[in-house]
């Protein structure tokens, strides 16, 4: 390879990043450049499955890492519905010892505050709200492996804690928003990112669930509510221009802030790339039907703060600026730039972005330096069974304003998978995707052929090269979200949400995963390993 190449693939990717003293530091590892190997590759596909278990293929076993409401210090416990993790390490000589990140998306009130679906909404407590509130969020959490080599958490870390619906956290911007230099909580916190200074950027995607929505129309403007929102205005009335944001937190001190220059829209993910001149650069989805997709570029080196916010035209191939101070038909629109960041959606269709079907988690190639994009679907418009869309931007450079795209996965029977979400490349450069079937579609048309929801793999190399191989299969109503991998390639953390999400009651259960019997569902972290993710970091 040669050196501007090699330049090109370095990869600052999920598992580069060390914790350290502050500053946080960024170690020097980096994807290894994938050569063909002699030995078999170590994985075969599993069959779809519609099993109340995390069938995993053969050759790996799976360990439940945290269960929603475990303690993970005297005062607080773990959230519901786990999403994106993240691990960081303490630092290079301490590769299996370091902090977990997860985000918590959104709850079930039936299992956590008793509220059933359905029911008046003007009677819900405000000791209800309190418990759905501190649900949702996120945690951090020390892990490490034992003398056993499994991974379990460290009790009474000093630096475990929780981020929930309470936690106040300041906006990252000179003016106020709505008002207010501080937020009450995060939430609808869904995939996510890593800085290459060890932080974790966590992506507040549904928000309005929670404090409804503002709609602007015909120069006036109000607030509405979807048909499953938990009614927390009631009780503490946070305006929904609070929500919306990616959030940047410090793993070892639980300081976070909201990131105003990223626009305020349902973020799946925040995918960064750092340039050779230390400037940033962050890719983000709006995971909703017809939304957009989008590229912020920092002005200065490491800044998250300073920058230009672009939304993609697909169809042009271009990256469209949403500067306000050049953008005229921004200025006919919009009072100033952080009303356009507020109203990003609104401003991102008048300039021209394509609505794409529910762009969600986005990750960078380490081999080809291209940018993946899941699409998960958009039933409205006849896409019932999404793809991943890919981004080659000209020249190769990730400040580049144009570029060329194509679709790089479609789903359907032929590629085995349907709905795709989450995605993670391992250190060798493999491809990890999970899928999203909604849980009451599971089985119907047109999902009767891809059982549960499941976890694929992608192999970069060998003769299974391309094809996509179903590696786990997930309990019943439940998503596998948040791949991650440890340093070293041999642990896949992995998060299991919502298992038995369509319960009927706390008596007419759909799952009891991960415990069985009777026991009520618990969403769960789970630490992924065995004898094929060895053999895996062991081919090339």
């Amino acid at each position: 390879m040669n050196p501007s190449r090699r330049k090109f693939l370095q990869f600052l990717g999920r598992t580069s990043v060390v914790l350290g003293s502050t500053p946080l530091l960024l170690s020097t590892t980096s994807c290894n450049e994938v050569v063909a190997s002699e030995k078999p590759f170590p994985f075969k596909g599993i069959p779809h499955s519609l099993a109340d278990d995390l069938v995993l293929a053969d050759g790996l076993t799976y360990d439940v890492l945290i269960s929603w409401d475990d303690p993970i210090s005297s005062t607080d416990r773990f959230g519901f519905n786990n999403d994106f993790t993240a691990f960081i390490p303490f630092d290079t000589k301490q590769p299996n010892d370091g902090m977990l990140w997860v985000n918590h998306e959104y709850l079930n009130a039936m299992f956590v505050s008793q509220f059933n679906f359905g029911d008046d909404i003007n009677k819900k407590t405000n000791e209800q709200v309190q418990k759905e509130m501190y649900s949702v969020g996120g945690t951090l959490v020390r892990i490490m492996k034992n003398s056993n080599h499994k991974w379990q958490v460290v009790q009474e870390d000093h630096r475990n804690r929780r981020l929930t619906g309470q936690t106040m956290i300041p906006f990252a911007w000179p003016l106020p928003i709505d008002g207010a230099t501080e937020a009450m909580g995060t939430f609808a916190n869904c995939s996510g990112g890593v800085t290459p200074w060890g932080t974790i950027l966590t992506c507040e995607e549904n928000y309005d669930s929670f404090y409804g929505e503002t709609v602007h129309e015909n120069g006036t403007s109000k607030r509405i509510f979807n048909s499953y929102y938990y009614g927390w205005d009631k009780h503490y009335n946070n305006p929904p221009e609070h929500y919306g944001w990616v959030v940047e937190v410090n793993p070892l001190t639980g300081q976070a802030r909201k990131l105003v220059a990223l626009g305020r829209c349902a973020h799946e993910c925040a995918t960064m790339h750092q340039t050779s001149d230390g400037r940033l650069v962050v890719y983000t989805g709006d995971d909703s039907n017809d939304e957009c997709l989008y590229k912020f570029i920092s002005s200065k080196p490491g800044s998250l703060e300073e920058g230009i916010l672009y939304v993609a035209n697909t169809e042009k191939g271009e990256w469209i600026s949403l500067d306000y101070a050049s953008q005229p038909a921004l200025q006919e629109n919009f009072s100033d730039q952080t009303e356009v960041l507020v109203r990003l959606r609104e401003a991102a269709k008048i300039v021209g972005g394509t609505p794409l079907n529910r762009p969600e988690d986005i990750e960078i190639d380490p081999i080809t330096g291209h940018v993946l994009i899941s699409l998960t679907n958009n039933k409205p418009k006849g896409d019932y069974l999404g793809s991943i869309l890919k981004i080659e931007e000209d020249n190769a450079d990730k400040t580049s304003l144009t570029f060329k795209s194509d679709i790089f996965l479609a789903g359907g029977e032929e590629t085995g998978f349907a709905c795709p979400d989450n995605m993670a490349f391992d250190p060798k450069g493999n491809l990890w995707i999970t899928s999203d079937i909604s849980g009451s579609a599971v089985g119907k048309s047109p999902y009767e052929a891809f059982g549960n929801n499941g976890l694929f793999l992608v192999p970069a190399h060998g003769p299974d090269k391309g094809k996509v191989l179903q590696i786990a299969s997930a309990p019943v109503d439940a998503e596998l979200t948040g791949p991650y991998f440890a340093p070293d390639g041999k642990t896949l953390f992995l998060s299991v949400q919502h298992p038995g999400e369509n319960s009927k009651s706390m008596t007419e259960l759909s799952s009891n995963w991960p415990n069985g019997g009777d026991e009520i569902p618990r969403p769960s972290v789970v630490a992924i390993s065995g004898a094929a993710l060895d053999a895996l970091m062991e081919l090339g």
